[in-house]
């Protein structure tokens, strides 16, 4: 497990690296090199490469180069560091676009909800508005102020009031950046299953071992099962992790096809 690749040791270094920097510097470098809302003010289009090299949290980067530094030198051996780096770009920059396409559509809807409320405030639709978008808010704090202005329609000043929540809760619910190596890492998880699929694994909690097909299956139903029943307070990237799987495995596909052998 210690016996590092060169090009595992390389991604190791550059994302503990980039952590410490802004950990050090006490900079949140998510604002300008996260993965923004297409339509977001702070949308850059190299985002799409730089997020993949960020994390949230210690926890965070640490489970992904975690997964990075056990299934990561295995493949490498098998590639060469160079066909390795290319399969990680392809698979994290992959899963960013993806996510992208599927966060717009979605940002569109939010988009338009708070258009057409700020146009036309009403009660009904305030309790609508904040049961759909306010995740994370203090929803009593809401309620009770949604309550208020279902007893008073007609007060302008409530009116106004909601206008300047939907307003606040849109321009930072459309701001939060998407940041993690998740998708690259899930490419390579996927990759190994394909790969070395009846190579046994022991898993951490609980200690069982496992074979690495089934844990892909595993980790693949969870992701799916996670995205389709998303709970509140759920900020987890799923559709990036499963479109990390899906590049890589039409990626393999592509090679072996082409005579490129996985081998």
């Amino acid at each position: 497990m210690f016996n590092l690749t060169p090009m595992v040791k390389n991604i190791l270094i550059i994302n503990i690296g980039v952590f410490l920097i802004g950990s050090f510097l006490n900079f949140n470098l998510s604002h300008l090199f996260g993965v923004h809302y297409i339509f977001s003010d702070g949308f850059f289009i190299f985002q799409y490469v730089t997020y993949m090299w960020l994390h949230a949290s210690f926890m965070h980067l640490f489970g992904n180069m975690f997964a990075v530094l056990i299934f990561g030198p295995m493949l490498e051996r098998v590639w060469g560091a160079k066909k390795f780096l290319l399969f990680y770009l392809i698979t994290g920059i992959g899963a960013g676009l993806l996510y992208g396409v599927a966060d717009t559509v979605e940002k569109g809807r939010f988009s338009t909800d708070t258009e057409q409320f700020v146009d036309h405030p009403n009660p009904e639709e305030f309790y609508i508005y904040i049961h759909n978008y306010a995740d994370g808010y203090d929803m009593v704090k809401l309620g009770d102020f949604a309550d208020t202005y279902y007893d008073n329609p007609e007060n302008l000043s409530f009116a106004s009031q909601a206008v300047s929540i939907v307003n606040q809760i849109y321009n930072e619910m459309s701001n939060i950046p998407m940041v993690g190596a998740s998708g690259a890492v899930f490419g390579i998880l996927m990759a190994f299953g394909m790969l070395f699929p009846n190579t046994e694994l022991m898993l951490l909690f609980p200690p069982i071992p496992i074979k690495a097909k089934y844990l892909v299956f595993f980790y693949g139903a969870y992701e799916l099962y996670s995205e389709i029943n998303r709970t509140g307070g759920d900020n987890v990237a799923h559709l990036a992790h499963l479109s990390g799987m899906l590049i890589a495995f039409i990626l393999l596909k592509y090679w072996a096809r082409n005579g490129r052998d996985f081998y």
